[in-house]
């Protein structure tokens, strides 16, 4: 009998399965019709018609092959020109611009290039439930600032400064965030670059959600003042296009960084899909009226669903960014997974834990608005009636 244990890779074997998964798992075991979930955080709209005819087209014209290992020239293109059109960033398509598959795999090359064993990598949570697991596959050290609900779930530059030691390599920066919503405006990126410019630590920006705010315009910290140069900015198709299914993803940056990246994945991966670069060319250029129609109707869910959680007295802060609100169920007096838990099984209504998404989401729960708003309202009656029957038996 092969004794697995002593083969596994200790810091692989170490890791915590997915919070999202276990929680949907238990979703599955039930196997139960009746469940209303809105705990999936992908969008309900099938990729635009014209965005999948062009993927269509280039199947049947037989663009069947590799491409260049960091992504068809014209697409690299396309991305820095829709950069530089949203959010004023520049880059050059040659040198300092890969398509990955997926910005996940675009945030795991990112930290492998740039981390190296006893490196510090800071984290502000609660956030997507990659990065740590990612940090530590490449035997770096995850440092976690938890971000507080006063605060609107930012992080805020003296909480950065707090956590910066000799040994900080990177900074994380998952805004528009997920699971709470938050963004950072303007002048919370400026005091955070601040803090940031007379040391010798990188951000990798994850801006995958950066079509999706409702307040003004998103912001990159790429464009501020002497960030650029410091800056890897990650983002791809799966939200702002409704293409979640055809992973599609890439990062620009410092040529240096990017020439890293692109070596991490020219052994690992080779190249993204051609189909998936072919639709994501269409995307870009005609794309725009697409997001701002996903874009309206993601914001008439969040003011519906967070109007309906205030009525039925469930505090939460008001996200401007993604499509998730994060709001505390502490006054219930049960921890994060037993009150969803236990609204599954008595209401068969599914979000998820915020523990889920590290420890300072305990107290919370995330609920996803990427569903028609029908979905929504049948959802929303059945926490109303485990609200107002509480506490259930």
């Amino acid at each position: 009998m092969m004794d697995y244990t002593s083969l596994l890779s200790p810091v692989v074997r170490d890791l915590k399965p997915s919070g999202i998964r276990k929680f949907f798992d238990l979703v599955d075991n039930m196997k139960d019709p009746e469940v209303i979930s809105l705990g999936v955080g992908q969008p309900d709209f099938v990729t635009p018609w014209h965005i999948r005819e062009a993927g269509i087209d280039s199947l049947t014209s037989g663009r069947t092959f590799y491409t260049s290992n960091a992504g068809i020239p014209e697409l690299r293109r396309e991305i820095c020109a829709y950069l530089a059109r949203r959010f004023g960033l520049n880059y050059s398509p040659e040198d300092e611009t890969i398509v990955t598959v997926g910005a996940s795999e675009a945030i795991d090359i990112c930290v492998r290039a740039l981390v190296s064993p006893g490196d510090e990598v800071i984290i502000p949570e609660p956030s997507f439930v990659c990065y740590e697991p990612i940090v530590r596959m490449a035997r770096g050290t995850p440092v976690i600032v938890p971000t507080k609900a006063e605060n609107e779930f930012r992080l805020t530059a003296a909480e950065l400064r707090a956590a910066l030691t000799e040994r900080t390599r990177l900074l994380i920066l998952p805004f528009p965030n997920n699971p709470t919503g938050a963004i950072l405006r303007k002048e919370d990126l400026e005091a955070l670059a601040a803090v940031l410019r007379d040391t010798r630590v990188m951000v990798l920006s994850d801006e995958i959600y950066g079509e999706l705010t409702y307040d003004g315009g998103h912001v990159s910290i790429a464009s501020l003042p002497g960030m650029a140069e410091r800056t890897i900015v990650v983002n791809g198709f799966s939200k702002a296009y409704a293409m979640t299914g055809w992973r599609l993803g890439y990062a620009c940056g410092p040529a240096p960084v990017i020439e890293q990246m692109n070596k991490i994945h020219q052994y690992a991966i080779m190249c993204a899909p051609i189909t998936a670069q072919d639709a994501a060319i269409k995307a870009l250029r005609d794309g725009d009226e697409d997001i701002r129609y996903m874009v309206s109707q993601y914001d008439a869910r969040r003011r519906y669903l967070l109007d309906s959680l205030r009525k039925l007295g469930i505090t939460c802060f008001e996200p401007l960014g993604a499509f998730y609100v994060f709001p505390s169920i502490k006054r219930f007096g049960l921890s994060s997974e037993a009150f969803c838990e236990r609204l599954l099984t008595e209401r068969k209504l599914a979000v998820i834990p915020g523990n889920a998404f590290g420890e300072s989401g305990e107290g919370f729960v995330r609920i996803s608005y990427a569903y028609s708003i029908d979905n929504i309202e049948r959802a929303l009656e059945r926490l109303r009636l485990f609200v107002e029957n509480w506490p259930c038996k």
